[in-house]
């Protein structure tokens, strides 16, 4: 495999990485309770998910 002759830039490394981006978690509202959760996840609140109680959360 060849290799590079002359070092990158450090503007041409950074413009590759421009792309590299944290994205924000998706999140929606509770069906049963109305607090905003992860998707596909029960509710930390009320521990509901796809239309039945998953767990019961412990009183805080």
């Amino acid at each position: 495999m060849p290799n590079p002759k002359r070092r990158h830039s450090k503007s041409r490394s950074a413009k590759r990485r421009t792309h590299y981006k944290a994205a924000a978690p998706s999140v929606s509202s509770c069906s049963n309770c109305g607090e905003v959760k992860l998707q596909h996840r029960a509710c930390p609140s009320c521990g509901f998910y796809k239309g039945r109680t998953i767990y019961i959360p412990k009183s805080a």
